[in-house]
């Protein structure tokens, strides 16, 4: 837009406000001889002026003049939103005074205190506009302002909002906590009066946000006492609500329930073990081949035997090897003690001892693709129990001790001799050593 356009824009707007104000002085009061006033004008005086006073309010609440109907709901939205923010402030504040004793219980109030001062500071006093307000494009005016243009509040009527808001919401409670004291009973004057005037104080809340859904002027009794009403910063800004954010934010939670219900059927563990496979064959491939073959070591290859691989991986994983080492050493077994020990050892097809609810669980869990050993890397498929501390037996034949029987004949001593050689004179040594060791009876005798 140039500039021209720009001025004959602007020259527009102002001609039709001053049309708007000039048909707003020119409008002719509501007629006096409307037939509640012919009533009223039968009734004593003193009556007659109550009537008047009576139907006066009346119109003016009933009167649309003001803030647009259409900001009600942003008005009351505000409010809200303060709420939300001073009580998410004081959880904050709570989670992190909950170390520190009984601080929250003693000085709670305090704490709500400082909160709401804050707020009125950074939000009402600098910028004329709560924050909750400023998200709705809101900003408080001074209401006793007839002009077309709308006034920032004053200075009293700012210190007035925040002296009520802050400091009444305090000393009342200080108030009731005081009349609750053991040395008040419930049928005291104090707690009587105090009790009538929050039910007063509740009825004229009632009447005041009445009155605020029909002409939607004031937002609260304070606003209506002050003065004080939200108008919009600028008119010149949509108030078309977009629901980006809230359509974004409702395809994501679509979109994250349909991955859980997919990715169990896809079975992304099975994917995920051929790609490593893949990814294995392919490195293999691409080595030159006369290079020497790596040897193969697991993630955990450095612990003891005693320890259970698997185990520690679950418990110990921000353990360092020298921790280990020196758990070790120390007779501990593993960082975790005997938490890691190997229970029920059994051995996979690489040797390397693990714990049978381990090891089982592993296999089982890669559905018969098999496991890469923590150990020393080689791929698992099965299990067994561990032999390693048990001895076989085999058996040894025993030699049988017994007599032999020889001869003592020369002759035929010497054919065995002939005969037999050295293995003849081995036997007769040996028969000859029988026979002197077990001497033979004499027959002759």
């Amino acid at each position: 837009m140039s500039s021209a356009d720009f001025q004959a824009a602007q020259q527009r707007i102002a001609a039709r406000r001053a049309a708007r104000a000039a048909s707003a002085a020119s409008q002719p009061q509501a007629p006096a001889s409307s037939p509640l006033h012919k009533h009223l004008s039968h009734l004593p005086p003193s009556l007659n002026r109550l009537g008047a006073a009576g139907i006066t309010a009346w119109d003016t609440i009933r009167g649309r003049s003001g803030t647009s109907p259409a900001f009600r709901v942003g008005q009351a939205d505000a409010e809200l939103l303060d709420e939300e923010l001073l009580s998410l402030l004081r959880g904050q504040i709570t989670s992190g005074l909950k170390h520190f004793g009984n601080i929250q219980e003693e000085w709670g109030e305090e704490v709500g205190l400082a909160l709401r001062g804050v707020l009125f500071k950074v939000s009402v006093w600098d910028h004329d506009a709560t924050y909750g307000a400023a998200l709705q494009n809101l900003r408080f005016t001074d209401a006793r302002h007839t002009g077309l243009v709308p006034l920032a509040p004053s200075r009293s009527q700012k210190a007035l909002y925040g002296l009520l808001t802050v400091f009444g919401p305090y000393a009342w409670t200080r108030w009731e906590r005081y009349l609750s004291s053991p040395s008040f009973s419930l049928s005291s004057p104090l707690t009587t009066i105090t009790s009538r005037l929050t039910t007063v104080y509740s009825l004229a809340s009632l009447a005041s946000f009445t009155a605020f859904l029909l002409n939607g002027r004031y937002r609260t009794l304070l606003d209506r006492a002050l003065r004080l009403r939200l108008a919009p910063r600028t008119n010149q800004l949509a108030r078309d609500i977009s629901f980006e954010y809230l359509n974004r934010q409702l395809v994501w939670h679509a979109f994250t329930e349909f991955l859980l219900f997919l990715l169990p059927l896809l079975g992304i563990a099975r994917w995920r073990r051929w790609l490593s496979r893949t990814w294995r064959r392919v490195s293999s491939l691409s080595s030159p081949a006369d290079a020497p073959e790596a040897v193969k070591q697991g993630p955990l290859a450095h612990l003891p035997e005693r320890t259970c691989a698997i185990c520690y991986e679950d418990q110990n994983k921000a353990k360092s090897e020298a921790e280990i080492v020196a758990a070790s050493a120390a007779g501990q077994g593993g960082v975790a003690g005997g938490m890691t020990d190997v229970t029920n050892p059994y051995s996979g097809a690489c040797g390397c001892v693990y714990c049978f609810v381990c090891l089982a669980g592993r296999l089982e869990g890669e559905a018969g693709e098999g496991w890469v050993c923590l150990r020393c890397g080689e791929l698992v498929g099965e299990c067994w129990a561990w032999g390693g501390d048990v001895i076989e037996e085999r058996p040894v034949r025993v030699a049988r001790e017994g007599k032999r029987v020889g001869f003592v004949d020369g002759e035929k001593g010497g054919s065995s001799e002939s005969e037999n050689g050295s293995e003849s004179e081995e036997r007769d040594d040996e028969g000859s050593q029988v026979y002197e060791e077990n001497e033979m009876p004499d027959f002759d005798e």
